[in-house]
């Protein structure tokens, strides 16, 4: 069966743009990606189905995620990852973001690590199998907007498909099985005030002067939920909460009417993200009636719930025992929460570092694809059962 080299392969995906932002004029279609990872999985003798959001109709480009299997029946594994990318200052790049560049044993470009380096990896271990009888399916999901909306994610809950007896999701974890991760949580917390002329305090409502006070209580809050939430598997081990960004007032001589200021949560397996959002409006909904000023906090989209598997479950033990490291935890999301939520053993395994992601002059270490590629075989022979 012919395929195109690893090189080959992510210098296709690489050079295709699939810039997914929450700012509509950096956000980019993935269809580029899609229809080439399609045609590779059709010559492969996959059955694919390419699906777009309907959450994302209103993208001028559209979006889609594709979902391809090899064989038939109950059970099986998929194979799961992203085609999107975050944006890049092109600037801080010595090589063209969109070419792959190989130096130094590595794959430089936007997306090699993060993720589109495991589309190519997941394709060479499937490719020995494009002719078996297969005992089980072999899935390979394509999903779109992981590094903004999650929204190929939640589609595949929500249509409740595919399903397997396990799934890998090819996040760049330098081939440690991750079983756990934190959820996240990004807010927006604005107070509308009013202005007046600065010489007179009474002339207006300060929302920079009420927003001090909600920092204050964000604050005492982070700390509450440190004491309360503790996981020592994660090497920070208590939840986070991040004053991120801070946008309020015009001018020094004027009271300033409006203050935005934008938030980071990441919470520790186990706790609730509606809980906790909804002990945080409490909270500073009281300082807002003090202040006599509307109030509104607003995640800039659903919640990504923490994530975690058995860390004694099959397929962590069997990634462990293949690739010789012992299972861990992260801090950054992913999809897991919803394949989980599809009722399968899900972990997070791939190659390549997260220290390399969403930086610039990304690369994918050359000693990460063989390694990998070998796991993944052994993965597909344990759980489908060529004949």
């Amino acid at each position: 069966m012919t395929l195109p080299s690893f090189k080959e392969m992510l210098g296709t995906l690489i050079g295709t743009p699939s810039i997914s932002c929450t700012c509509p004029d950096t956000d980019q279609s993935n269809l580029g990606v899609i229809d080439a990872l399609a045609t590779w999985l059709v010559d492969l003798n996959f059955s694919v189905e390419v699906t777009p959001i309907p959450s994302l109709d209103g993208h001028r480009h559209g979006k889609a995620n594709l979902v391809a299997t090899l064989g038939s029946g109950p059970g099986g594994v998929v194979l799961s990852g992203h085609t999107d990318t975050v944006p890049f200052d092109e600037d801080a790049w010595q090589c063209s973001p969109f070419d792959i560049t190989d130096r130094d044993d590595r794959f430089y470009g936007l997306g090699s690590c993060d993720m589109k380096g495991f589309f190519p990896v997941a394709l060479r271990a499937a490719k020995d199998y494009a002719e078996a009888r297969l005992a089980a399916p072999l899935t390979i999901i394509a999903t779109a907007d992981e590094e903004s909306t999650m929204a190929g994610g939640r589609f595949l809950l929500e249509k409740g498909r595919p399903r397997a007896a396990c799934a890998i999701i090819g996040e760049p974890t330098g081939l440690i099985p991750v079983y756990a991760h934190k959820g996240m949580m990004m807010l927006s917390i604005s107070l509308q005030g009013s202005s007046g002329h600065s010489s007179n305090p009474d002339l207006g409502r300060n929302a920079l002067d009420a927003m001090h006070v909600v920092m204050g209580a964000l604050i005492s809050f982070r700390q509450e939920l440190a004491e309360r939430y503790r996981n020592p598997g994660f090497e920070v081990d208590i939840p986070t909460l991040n004053l991120g960004c801070l946008r309020a007032g015009d001018s020094p001589n004027r009271i300033c009417d409006h203050a935005e200021l934008q938030i980071d949560l990441r919470l520790l397996p186990g706790m609730d993200c509606d809980a906790i959002l909804a002990e945080l409006r409490r909270r500073i909904d009281v300082i807002a009636v003090a202040h006599d000023m509307p109030l509104a906090a607003e995640p800039f989209y659903p919640p990504i719930s923490p994530f975690e598997t058995d860390v004694n479950g099959d397929l962590v033990q069997t990634l462990s025992r293949l690739s010789g490291n012992a299972p861990g935890t992260v801090a950054f999301g992913t999809e897991g929460p919803f394949l989980q939520g599809l009722g399968m053993e899900t972990v997070v395994f791939g190659p390549g570092s997260i220290d390399q992601a969403h930086q610039p002059n990304e690369y994918l270490e050359h000693n990460q694809i063989e390694p990998a590629t070998r796991v993944l075989k052994q993965v597909i022979e344990r759980y489908c059962r060529p004949a």
